[in-house]
């Protein structure tokens, strides 16, 4: 479809009620928009792929954070990739695809501006544009680089390792000349796939044991860099493995998201004084102009095929809410992501 003047309906998937809690279906709801003729300087999208992320979740509340809160009713924004179907802007032409962050729908219509066109992958899904290429990829190079400062020979922690950000930040840390990479997973074949698949030196599943019990005996020579993407009982853990001077990359914190109540703080915060530790938090929003230095960088190694991924991939727009309930749980591997249409080329 071509015509700009045609009006299309859309399904988006909007939040209904602020979450107490863990999420259930009842905080969203399904709802159709209609769109009408284009505007100068707008164009139409058919969405491929949306994706579904932990800190989505932090959204949904109404606290003060580093962006404002989804809206009660507002459609659940965030990353998707899509092909455009019309257009009245020529520097977005019909039948390109485009990245973008209009959120949970299977059709959106919006400024030219607000999306961003992304050259066709060769043999590899254009989901990638969500995981390890994209905003994902771009997380674990920031703050393996910008925030923790590795440097070659650095032993890195990582947490939630299995995860979209864990993989992507494992396999950099390695690429970037990392000594030792050791990461922690939610069951056997995820520690298994750490090792085997992504190149981590040794991995631990948290499930077995407490972490604090585990880390030591993998890190004798102490942790340089961590990557935190847990919070909780992995902060504790890798705070007691520091070595002097260490830096920690406060990426996320899932464990706590659906607390109810005030969580526990780790009862060794005394080791950032005494080994001098630097614990620093990010968003990306600060850091978007490394986004070329990482793509650069990115594309490179995989197009070496020094990059590997995963991906869980969910079926249809109407299981959007699974698919982010499913993530939030840990029922995937690699970037969870929802296909709204298949690709054709």
């Amino acid at each position: 479809m071509t015509d700009v003047t045609s009006t299309v309906t859309s399904t988006h998937i909007q939040l209904a009620a602020r979450p107490s809690g863990w999420p259930t279906h009842e905080d969203f709801r399904t709802t159709t928009v209609s769109y009408g003729p284009l505007e100068p300087g707008q164009v139409r999208v058919s969405n491929l792929y949306v994706s579904v992320d932990p800190y989505m979740r932090g959204r949904m509340n109404d606290v003060r954070s580093y962006t404002a809160p989804y809206a009660v009713g507002a459609t659940i924004t965030g990353g998707a990739v899509g092909r455009v179907t019309a257009s009245t802007d020529d520097s977005v032409p019909v039948g390109s695809v485009v990245s973008h962050q209009h959120g949970w729908s299977d059709i959106v219509q919006a400024d030219a501006s607000t999306f961003t066109v992304v050259p066709e992958l060769d043999g590899a899904p254009l989901s990638l544009y969500l995981g390890i290429l994209g905003m994902t990829g771009l997380t674990g190079y920031v703050g393996l680089t910008a925030i923790a400062g590795l440097t070659p020979g650095d032993t890195v922690f990582i947490s939630g390792a299995a995860g979209a950000v864990g993989t992507a930040a494992g396999q950099i840390a390695r690429l970037l000349g990392a000594g030792r990479v050791i990461g922690s997973a939610g069951s056997p074949e995820k520690v298994r796939l750490l090792t085997e698949k992504y190149g981590f030196d040794a991995a631990l599943d948290y499930k077995d044991a407490p972490v604090r019990d585990q880390l030591g005996a993998l890190v004798p020579e102490g942790v340089d860099v961590y990557f935190d993407n847990v919070g909780g009982d992995h902060l504790e853990a890798a705070l007691d493995v520091m070595n002097d001077g260490g830096r920690l990359a406060l990426c996320g914190a899932i464990s706590g998201y659906n607390d109810k109540g005030r969580t526990p703080g780790p009862d060794n915060l005394a080791n950032i004084i005494v080994r001098g530790l630097t614990l620093t938090g990010f968003t990306l929003g600060g850091h978007l102009h490394l986004g070329a230095e990482f793509a650069e960088r990115m594309t490179t190694w995989f197009a070496a095929g020094e990059i590997a991924y995963d991906e869980t991939v969910v079926d249809g727009i109407e299981n959007t809410v699974d698919a982010f309930l499913g993530m939030m749980r840990g029922a995937n591997t690699g970037k969870m992501v929802v296909r709204i249409a298949p690709e054709r080329r």
